[in-house]
């Protein structure tokens, strides 16, 4: 697994930093932006960095953020608890998730990311964990995409065409209130 020179480049100047651990870049957008890095799961140094999948692209962690803003991880949590389909789910994929992280190095814990398998704590791993491994691996995963996609009118740039909508996956983008959504430095929108 080579990383190009002119990639890790585009993941510094996305992230303003010299990015670490990168083994593979794991999903480019649709316009050829890498989007999401797969990392070492122990730095150059020895630290442990059990983050499998990175979300770099500044648009998706940008949504990724007001997602969480407008409550979507609550929403979820409270379906996780409800749902043994997506307990199930959710815990097919941190088991997934925990496999393909120990194929690279065992850091002998069970520690995945994104709060699985019993909490939604982190729309950004989520998402960059459906992203690289396709809309079929995490539910969670994959209904935060569809809203990047719809909310922020990423379809077909940063987020795959095909990916499913929320019309195919039973979800109401109405019930999220984005009306403090905004991220920090960007502007409002609003008009005077």
């Amino acid at each position: 697994m080579t990383v190009s020179q002119a990639d890790l480049a585009a993941v510094a100047e996305q992230l303003g930093r010299e990015p670490r651990g990168v083994v593979e870049i794991s999903y480019y957008a649709p316009d050829g932006t890498p989007g999401v890095v797969k990392t070492h799961p122990r730095l150059d140094d020895g630290t442990p960095f059990p983050t499998l999948y990175y979300l770099t692209d500044p648009r998706l962690t940008s949504e990724a953020s007001r997602l969480e803003v407008a409550h979507v991880m609550k929403w979820m949590q409270a379906r996780l608890q409800d749902s043994a389909e997506l307990q199930a789910d959710y815990q097919a994929a941190h088991e997934h998730f925990l496999a393909e992280r120990n194929k690279m190095e065992d850091l002998g814990t069970d520690f995945s990311g994104g709060g699985m398998p019993d909490r939604v704590k982190c729309l950004h791993v989520l998402i960059a964990y459906a992203l690289a491994e396709g809309p079929e691996r995490v539910r969670f995963g994959t209904e935060a995409v569809a809203l990047a996609a719809e909310h922020a009118g990423l379809r077909g740039t940063a987020i795959p065409q095909d990916w499913p909508t929320l019309a195919d996956l039973g979800i109401d983008i109405n019930q999220f209130d984005f009306t403090h959504a905004e991220v920090k430095g960007e502007p409002k929108g609003e008009v005077d």
